[in-house]
């Protein structure tokens, strides 16, 4: 499938701040530090980026307030509904380390529940098409979450001091733990078998094997430019390369490195660098995720 660049930033973006949404929701940050009150300004401008670019996606972004009246059926408008009300209590909690220096529990715990709630809806937009097989798995709305507090812990180990060793080895654990549900994941879609085929859509497979004789029109249209992208095996072995190195090898390597420094200036450029890294890797892997999708309707094409 097409890989937008406007849904790669959104999912990229916006699952970091969510991620870090939760571990000031959790309140490892002290609300008393400048780097807490810059940590809830990244959390709130990376979710409002992310946000922004998906509205790139739409065909008519002036009506994207009527998608979040479908919450009912669709999980898009569940994302939407859950990302609009997570701004409320993460503000909330933003108000009061920076005006009265403190954490609220109960408000937190509600911080923490819609960012997880958001990145799951996300996932669920891809996860519940049966029509591209590699997505419809339990394993996408798995590594969604996993990625996302992964980069939320990254980016907070960065801005953290008092609980720093906590943040960065939670960090690490969950970088473990996307890395091998991204790996299952990969594993499946690389060998799992389409549900639909030629000879299955056209009814004709009793006859031998289907092959495309005519396209049903010569000029492109929305399926052919939406459904109909591929990339070359080999491009895409290079790439999984590149997002498994600047995704989760070089933001391991930054951690255990930090954790061997200590606190410091140097093990802050060492976190951030891991940060920069993560963050490059996802972008990859995104781009994979959509560029690697195999729509059922490109039999027809």
């Amino acid at each position: 499938m097409h890989p937008a660049t406007s849904m790669i930033v959104f999912t990229t973006l916006s699952g970091m701040g969510f991620g870090l949404a939760v571990v000031l929701g959790i309140g490892f940050l002290d609300p008393s530090l400048d780097a807490t009150t810059f940590a809830y300004g990244t959390s709130l401008l990376l979710i409002s980026v992310g946000l922004l670019a998906s509205l790139f996606h739409l065909g008519n972004p002036r009506r994207a307030w009527r998608a979040l009246s479908q919450w009912r059926s669709s999980w898009l408008s569940r994302e939407g509904v859950m990302a609009i009300a997570t701004f409320v209590p993460l503000t909330l909690s933003a108000v009061l380390a920076i005006c009265m220096n403190s954490h609220d529990w109960i408000v937190g715990s509600i911080s923490i529940l819609g960012a997880l709630l958001t990145v799951y809806c996300t996932s669920m937009i891809y996860a519940s098409l049966k029509a591209v097989v590699s997505w419809h798995t339990k394993l996408t709305p798995l590594c969604f979450l996993l990625f996302s507090l992964s980069g939320g812990f990254l980016l907070a180990s960065a801005f953290v001091s008092e609980n720093g060793l906590a943040v960065r080895l939670l960090a690490l654990l969950f970088l473990l733990l996307a890395l091998t549900a991204k790996m299952a994941w990969r594993k499946r879609a690389m060998t799992v078998k389409p549900i639909s085929t030629p000879e299955s859509a056209t009814g004709l497979g009793f006859i031998g094997r289907v092959r495309l004789f005519e396209r049903p029109h010569s000029l492109d249209n929305y399926l052919t430019r939406e459904m109909g992208f591929r990339v070359a095996r080999k491009h895409a072995a290079k790439l999984w390369m590149v997002a498994l190195i600047f995704g989760a090898i070089l933001p391991v390597f930054a951690l255990l490195l930090a954790l061997a420094i200590g606190d410091g200036l140097v093990a802050h450029i060492v976190l951030v660098t891991g940060v920069i890294a993560h963050t490059m890797g996802i972008f990859v892997e995104r781009w994979l995720f959509f560029a690697e999708a195999k729509h059922a309707v490109m039999n027809y094409y």
